[in-house]
């Protein structure tokens, strides 16, 4: 058996079964703090402390499977030299993984500015009663049409090729894996940032939207036939999105805002989040004014 074009030992082995339950263990806390908060399209992402760390769990869940390989080679690479005396420091692969994760937190921060400070414009064609699903399903499309973009295949084959990266970037010490993993994990936001604004678009708080697009990352990170599998993803996802613009109430696992299950997972995250805004951008409670409502932190409309 062979992972990453070596032979599979028992550290790798451990680094393999680390990675998957942590990505388990992620998965449940994901699980216990989203379940019910789905409002479908647009929904809000809480306050930012809620909204942070959640994010760092979800991409632990998404990503980790798909990492396997590139920590891999880092860890060999590290043991190998430490085997030949070139490196005397102990560098921990969990530095490496930080750094991915450093990436990830500063893409999600930056998504949730982006995204606030659209829904504080108010703009009213975002509701999903005027515009907002064309919105929704505009974004899936633009989803689907990167990942046919030489943009796009320029960051999969990075993080399709570990052992390139590992000793193109390749630096000492816990600083220099901090790096590392950081670049890399840059190189996988590259790749895959559209598929969360497409989270966005269909509800980040949807645990089955979640699964799916995690399930894709993994299928064109580690399936032998990338432009096949990056093909037939932006064809799902092309569908997914006229699919939403056409009829979103026929769409399976998609929530439709203002429905009963969109205002019970709204008020969910009200129960959960007391000083937070809740509500979704494109279903927004408009004033008198045509101004979207806030609430206080007893929870009263203002």
């Amino acid at each position: 058996m062979e992972a990453a074009g070596l032979p599979v030992s028992r550290v790798r082995l451990a680094l393999i079964g680390a990675l998957l339950a942590l990505a388990a263990l992620a998965w449940l806390v994901v699980v216990g703090r989203m379940n019910g908060m789905d409002a479908g399209p647009g929904t809000d992402p809480g306050t930012l402390g809620f909204y942070a760390l959640s994010w760092i769990v979800m991409m632990a869940a998404m990503m980790f499977p798909s990492i396997v390989p590139m920590v891999l080679a880092f860890a060999s690479i590290q043991q190998r030299r430490r085997a030949r005396g070139a490196v005397h420091d102990s560098v921990s692969t969990a530095t490496f993984v930080a750094g991915y994760l450093l990436s990830w937190s500063v893409f999600g921060i930056a998504a949730y500015a982006a995204f606030t400070w659209v829904r504080s414009l108010s703009i009213g064609a975002l509701s999903w009663s005027h515009d907002g699903r064309y919105v929704a399903g505009g974004a899936l499309v633009a989803a689907a049409i990167y990942q046919l973009t030489p943009a796009k295949d320029a960051c999969l084959r990075r993080c399709r090729g570990p052992f390139d990266f590992v000793l193109e970037h390749w630096r000492e010490g816990q600083l220099g894996a901090l790096r590392m993993g950081a670049i890399h994990g840059a190189w996988c936001v590259g790749c895959c940032w559209m598929l969360m604004v497409a989270l966005f678009a269909l509800g980040l708080m949807s645990i089955t939207w979640m699964i799916v697009l995690a399930a894709a990352i993994a299928a064109e990170k580690l399936l032998p036939s990338p432009t096949t599998t990056n093909r037939m993803i932006a064809v799902c996802i092309a569908a997914l999105g006229i699919a939403v613009i056409a009829s979103p109430a026929n769409v399976p696992g998609l929530v439709v805002p203002g429905s009963a299950q969109a205002r019970n997972a709204m008020h969910t995250m009200s129960s959960n989040q007391p000083s937070g805004v809740t509500g979704d951008m494109t279903n927004p409670k408009m004033s008198k004014h045509g101004a979207m409502s806030h609430t206080d932190k007893r929870g009263r409309m203002k």
